[in-house]
This record gives structure tokens, sequence and C-alpha cells, in this order.
């Protein structure tokens, strides 16, 4: 998955020292990073890089993380003219670009980014936040209102029926990808009451036997995704909840439309189950 770094360690401890000129700008517009994906592989700006356009580079940037010891920022005034050998491209290069590490710092970062972006003001008295010097955190100078980043639990479901598996495609979506039952977990529910209401939701099936597997970080929706497989309650027909979902259907484990592995929990989940793996 893209979390899954090998050799590489990712640190996230909030750490606000000065970059040096070998570490990297993490430079977004809209849904877009400035970046070199020249032969597959994905690469930033450094310090170094845009200084030699602009040497003040060094006076005005934000600390996002680091992986082993190369440091990842933010640059608030950042101009794409002063690295003119990065071009924009769209977020979604993490899913099949190398090297890993890179991938996984680009998502991170346009997760972090997006909350640095919306949350400027304080949102109970409206005055402009500052940033935290010893942990990341923004805030209010005026009422001393605090922000952390934003992190939204929710849930991916394998729903099985003996040796089938229930995949689906999301409603209004570009992709036609087949997924698993996903939600986002309300006020006052445990995950697994996540789950049931979800499947029910949106195939109108009930569950049971819930079994936790493995979570993920998705930066996309700025959500912690846990995964669980389940088993089907019941009757099997579907009913669909078409604002949800295009397509539901159940699949055997031989007709999984996929072989291999990509940076998704889904994907991976739904790979354990064709292998036999998800007991």
């Amino acid at each position: 998955m893209i979390q899954d770094l090998g050799n590489h360690v990712f640190h996230n401890e909030y750490q606000p020292v000065p970059p040096t000129e070998k570490d990297y700008i993490l430079h977004y517009q809209n849904h877009e990073v400035l970046a070199n994906t020249a032969k597959g592989t994905l690469s930033f700006p450094t310090f170094w890089d845009a200084a030699k356009a602009q040497p003040e580079i060094y006076q005005n940037y934000i600390y996002l993380f680091s992986i082993d010891e190369t440091r990842y920022y933010l640059v608030p005034d950042f101009q794409a003219s002063w690295t003119p050998e990065f071009s924009f491209a769209d977020i979604s290069v993490f899913r099949s670009f190398e090297p890993k590490e890179q991938a996984f710092a680009l998502i991170t970062g346009f997760h972090l980014f997006t909350w640095y972006q919306k949350h400027r003001f304080c949102g109970a008295c409206g005055h402009e936040n500052v940033h935290d010097q010893k942990e990341r955190m923004l805030l209010c100078p005026v009422c001393g209102n605090t922000q952390y980043p934003r992190i939204s639990p929710a849930v991916i479901v394998g729903v099985r029926n003996g040796e089938k598996l229930l995949l689906s495609k999301y409603a209004g979506r570009n992709h036609t990808r087949y997924a698993l039952i996903a939600g986002f977990a309300e006020i006052g529910e445990t995950l697994e009451e996540t789950v049931k209401r979800e499947v029910m939701e949106e195939v109108g099936l009930k569950v049971k036997n819930i079994r936790y597997y493995r979570s993920q970080p998705w930066a996309l929706s700025g959500s912690l995704l846990s995964g669980f497989y389940c088993d089907l309650d019941g009757d099997d027909q579907i009913t669909l909840d078409e604002t949800e979902l295009a397509v539901a259907e159940w699949f055997e484990r031989k007709d999984i439309p996929y072989e291999d592995y990509d940076v998704s929990l889904t994907r991976e989940m739904m790979l354990q189950f064709k292998k036999g793996l998800d007991a």
C-alpha cells in the first residue's frame, strides 16, 4: 500500500527546522503538484533548484515531515516559474509513479496543504490563525482557539457470501474501477457499527462476523481507513442506493477482476480474498 515504504522511514513529528538546499518543496495548485515525471519517475524541486531564481526562498516556509534524512516543506509564496524544469501534474500520479516514498510524500503533503489552505482563519472568531512553533497546530492569537489537522475515520468493507465477495462501483465518478463498500463513521458509533450501517444503506444487506483486517491513511479524503471483512447475514438480494453506487454485484474468488496489488487498502483486500488469504 502507499504507506509501505520498505527500508525508508517516515517521520511525521513536527520539527520546524530551517531547510537545507537538498530538502524538497511540495507546491500544489488545486489538484495538481509541481513535479518532474520524466520516464515514470517522480521528483520535486529542491530549495537549491528554487534558490537559483529566488535566493530569499529560505525565509518563508512550512515544515511538513521528513522521509529518512530529507525534509519536505510548503512555501506559501512559491512561484512555479522559479523552477522551469518542473511542471504541474495531477496528483493521481501517486498511484503509479516511482519511487514509492516520493509518491507517499506527494499525497501526504497534499493532505496537509489542503488543511492549511482551508484553515487560515479561526472558526470561532474569524481572525487569521498563526502557526504554533512546538506542534502542528494553528492558533488564533485573539481568542486562543486551536485547530489540528483533520483526520476522518472511515471503513472499507469486504462483504463475503461464502466464496463470493461484494464489489461495487461509485456513482458519478470518472474512473470505473471496482471497489468495496466504504463510508465515514458518524457521531456516536463504533467502527463495527459503521460497517453494518454503510452496508445496509448502500446495498440493503445485513452482515455478521465483522473482523478487523488492516488500516491505511488516505489523504485524498483526509481519512484514516480501517479495513474489515464480514459475512452476509441472511438474504443476498442487493438493493442498490443509486445515489452512492452505480453497480454492486457478487464475484467468485477466481473472477475478482485484478491480478496485481496497488497503493490502496481496497485493492489489497480484494486480492487477499481472491487468493484465499482473508480468513
